[in-house]
């Protein structure tokens, strides 16, 4: 192609209202791409949003949605050079990548598969007809090293480019010495067990009384968490809701200690932001978390459901003032893998590449 043209690529991802790690990382790289004279990026939604009074029609929801995706593609797909596909597991793998893929196909387009879910393992040994589909596509992109050596297990390639943060607007804070205020920001799902979270809680405040959780997420497991917290007695746990990604910077500032505590991830950009934020991170060692957490380094991993392990790291952060700050201070530093710089010529090469 003419090398004075820019590489228009088709980004296919969420969009808002749905708030997720893709939808941020899409919203990000159109962002960045804007100002790429070599680039010229736009955002294909898979979830057009139309006929307001029929969205709370769940199944209908779902069929006109897609419909109207698929139109999206035939009429758009055409004039891109790269069609860049984001993509999670299961039945959206289908609705999104599936007919993403057979769109480019047609129009003779080249196409990344940005696979992103941490539940890759399970989705790739039970749904027999996903590995067909990926090897499919010109080139597979993922997150993190995790997926690279489940992708390899599977016997497919895959090509490691990291989730990024801009550090500017996560403004670090000094927090000399901490306070036992504690903020877990993951989405009511099943996978992500929040209530884990509640149950460590519990057993912080039998120490310090004065603790306070702030909850931010929405999702299905809404009102069991709720009811739990109640269960457990539990005083000062705010849940505020699910926060936009413009806001999520105030958000950490109001904390001292972030929790996470998923039973099946990937890399969650949370932990990055925490990171930036000076917040010291106590999570589960779920999936590819060991892979961005360096355990007593950068942050402090327990195993998958261990409320009682996530509750006495994140007491020996209150206890070890000299330990905590050194782990800040080291998980501040770890930043900089993730920052725009570190992966924007990863993503200039693989469009220059397949644009050819």
């Amino acid at each position: 192609m003419d090398s004075l043209k820019p590489i228009r690529v088709l980004i296919v991802a969420p969009a808002p209202p749905l708030i997720g790690g893709q939808t941020v990382q899409a919203q990000k790289l159109i962002e960045k791409f804007r100002s790429e004279a070599a680039i010229e990026a736009d955002l294909l939604p898979i979830n057009p949003t139309f006929f307001p009074s029929l969205q709370r029609f769940k199944y209908l929801r779902t069929i006109l949605t897609s419909f109207r995706f698929v139109i999206g593609l035939l009429a758009t797909v055409p004039k891109y050079d790269v069609i860049h596909i984001f993509s999670a597991s299961y039945f959206s793998f289908l609705l999104a990548p599936f007919p993403s893929l057979l769109a480019a196909k047609l129009f003779g387009k080249r196409t990344i598969l940005n696979y992103r879910s941490g539940e890759a393992d399970d989705h790739l040994s039970r749904w027999k007809t996903a590995l067909p589909i990926i090897k499919r596509f010109d080139r597979l992109v993922v997150p993190s090293g995790y997926l690279v050596k489940v992708f390899a297990r599977f016997g497919i390639v895959a090509e490691p480019i990291f989730n990024f943060v801009d550090k500017d607007k996560y403004q670090f804070r000094e927090r000399r010495p901490l306070r036992p205020i504690f903020v877990s920001n993951r989405n009511f799902e099943k996978l992500y067990n929040v209530g884990l979270v509640l149950e460590a809680f519990a057993r912080i405040r039998e120490n310090h009384q004065d603790a306070r959780l702030i909850l931010a997420g929405d999702g299905e497991g809404k009102g069991l968490l709720r009811s739990r917290a109640e269960e457990l007695g539990l005083e000062n746990v705010e849940f505020v809701g699910r926060i936009p990604p413009e806001e999520m910077p105030q958000l950490l500032d109001r904390a001292d200690i972030y929790l996470n505590s998923p039973n099946i991830d990937n890399m969650p950009n949370s932990i990055i932001e925490a990171f930036a934020a000076g917040l010291p991170v106590v999570s589960t060692n779920a999936g590819g978390i060991p892979y961005i957490c360096d355990d007593g380094r950068t942050a402090l991993l327990v195993e998958t459901g261990d409320a009682e392990g996530l509750a006495a790291k994140a007491l020996r952060l209150l206890e070890d003032d000299e330990f905590a700050q050194k782990m800040i201070t080291e998980a501040r530093r770890e930043c900089q893998r993730y920052s725009w710089e570190n992966v924007r010529e990863d993503w200039l090469r693989i469009y220059k590449e397949l644009a050819r």
